[in-house]
């Protein structure tokens, strides 16, 4: 018992000490890099909402022609809302993940294909272990032509008999984004192990090795 404690206790202070080294981000510079993509007019913007949004970020930060990620909220009324207000479930918003590309490198036809690869479509109520609205799944477009991809995009997903449930996802025109606070921004790389952990627990790696496979995730 004695030398298990000991094992337990040495792994929990390496994991304090990776995730201080490898947890490294320069906080500023992310700043400045999304609002330098905002404002850039050759860029365009997608809003996918696929519970928990740790997990939804990386997907996209890896995919070539994304320029930045940002983890938020979207689909509800009120204003500036917390991430504690969200996560509680007092207010209508749900997590999602704010995408700038460049349309001349990655098409929005291609992240909706890396959104469904990486939620399940058929939960409406949460995603995974995160349940409530706060986590409902949803693509909301900005304009009309997103729209039209999302809904093509959709149907063709119905139409593969890929699963045995309907497809639920909420395809919604955009409401206001609301950044969320800064230590939730790639959560993945600031707490590596608390992110893997939560990750492998959340069942959400089962569900897309079972009907996809395994390079849908990171």
């Amino acid at each position: 018992m004695r030398k298990i404690l000991i094992v337990l206790a040495a792994f929990l202070v390496f994991g304090q000490v990776y995730e201080l080294f490898a947890g490294s981000i320069d906080e500023t510079a992310e700043i400045a890099k999304r609002k330098v993509a905002r404002e850039n007019e050759n860029y365009e913007k997608a809003v996918f909402a696929g519970g928990c949004f740790w997990c939804v970020q990386p997907p996209y930060d890896y995919l070539d022609g994304v320029i930045t990620t940002t983890a938020g909220f979207v689909g509800g009324t009120e204003v500036n809302p917390t991430y504690k207000d969200v996560a509680y479930g007092r207010t209508s918003h749900t997590e999602a993940v704010e995408v700038i590309y460049d349309p001349e490198k990655v098409s929005y036809e291609r992240l909706v294909d890396i959104f469904w690869r990486n939620i399940d479509p058929t939960d409406a109520d949460g995603q995974f272990v995160d349940r409530g609205s706060q986590y409902r799944p949803g693509i909301f477009y900005l304009n009309e032509e997103q729209k039209k991809t999302a809904l093509e995009s959709k149907k063709h997903l119905e139409e593969s008999g890929r699963f045995d449930k309907p497809i639920v996802v909420e395809i919604t025109e955009a409401t206001p984004f609301y950044d969320a606070e800064e230590y939730h921004q790639k959560y993945y790389l600031k707490k590596p192990m608390h992110y893997k952990t939560y990750r492998m627990g959340s069942g959400r790696d089962k569900f897309i090795n079972k009907y996809w496979d395994a390079s849908a995730k990171k």
